[in-house]
């Protein structure tokens, strides 16, 4: 990558995408705490073993003594959020909202954004009443030379 405006795209998008993780990973732990979900931190072997086999960022559901629990691993942090049946029933009813309330605040916000008044900037029509169109263009005539 010698375009160093296409480095700062690549890095802008990388880092976006880190942060849109990140704030997801968060709304799932809320959402997972409000629903009743318990935050355990895993101290035998085999309890440790399984909450780095689990997929990250994910609940997902297993076994554990005979009994079904709903994990949301926190590796990074040494903890898992573990739920039962009615605790994850009661997650992914909040995770639907979570997900109703983020599409209606970004609806909202390109809403704000396309009511905003570009009057200052004179609108479509350029700065200052200069059409943006209008700046630097030549009529060369028909290409290929003659005359019209």
């Amino acid at each position: 990558m010698r375009n160093p405006s296409l480095k700062i795209i690549v890095v802008t998008a990388i880092l976006a995408l880190a942060s849109g993780c990140a704030y997801e990973l968060k709304e799932k732990e809320s959402a997972a705490v409000a629903a009743g979900f318990k935050v355990i931190t895993p101290v035998k072997a085999d309890q440790v073993a399984l909450l780095t086999s689990l997929p990250k960022d994910k609940v997902s559901q297993t076994t554990y003594e005979g009994k079904t629990y709903f994990v949301l691993p926190d590796v990074k942090n040494n903890r898992a959020y573990v739920g039962g049946p009615i605790e994850y029933q009661a997650y992914k009813q909040l995770r639907i909202k979570q997900k109703i309330s983020n599409e209606n605040m970004e609806a909202a916000q390109m809403n704000q954004m396309a009511a905003q008044d570009w009057g200052a900037w004179g609108g479509w029509g350029g700065y200052g009443g200069i059409p943006w169109g209008g700046m630097g263009i030549v009529d060369y005539g028909r290409v290929g030379g003659g005359r019209r």
